[in-house]
């Protein structure tokens, strides 16, 4: 009679177990009130990433990784989808608030910040960040023939 007993206290802890692994798997590692959100949008793909105040990156999207081929990775439609990603997976983090530095000229720049924000995060700064060339180096030469 004990043998039937211990299988099925056996079997209700490895249930048990399984769903507090799943659980615990699903949940945040850990809790990040305020962080820093990177968009990099080009002429060709925006992509965005989402990193802590130390600079650590937590999690990132890109166009391209939603499955947008071709012209479309640069759409404004695209740039849209990759804020939203990005705002629900920050906002399921605990993040209140974050700081915006934005690089590229690209048709993304703002429908990306518009659809992160529309998950009720609160933007304290936008930054620009897009390289500026001042002439570089000297030109070579003219060849002669």
């Amino acid at each position: 009679m004990p043998m039937p007993k211990t299988k099925t206290t056996t079997e209700e802890k490895s249930e048990v177990t399984a769903e507090v692994k799943s659980a615990s798997s699903k949940t945040a590692k850990k809790k990040v009130t305020s962080g820093i959100v990177f968009i990099d949008a080009t002429f060709n793909n925006t992509k965005v990433l989402f990193s802590d105040k130390g600079g650590n990156t937590l999690f990132w999207s890109s166009s391209g990784s939603l499955g947008f081929k071709g012209a479309k990775k640069g759409t404004p439609f695209a740039a849209s989808k990759v804020g939203d990603v990005i705002g629900t997976k920050a906002a399921n983090l605990g993040v209140k608030e974050a700081d915006v530095v934005v690089k590229g000229v690209g048709s993304g720049r703002e429908p990306a910040i518009r659809a992160f924000m529309a998950h009720g995060i609160e933007i304290t700064s936008i930054k620009d960040a897009t390289p500026v060339p001042h002439n570089g180096p000297k030109a070579k030469k003219p060849r002669r023939v």
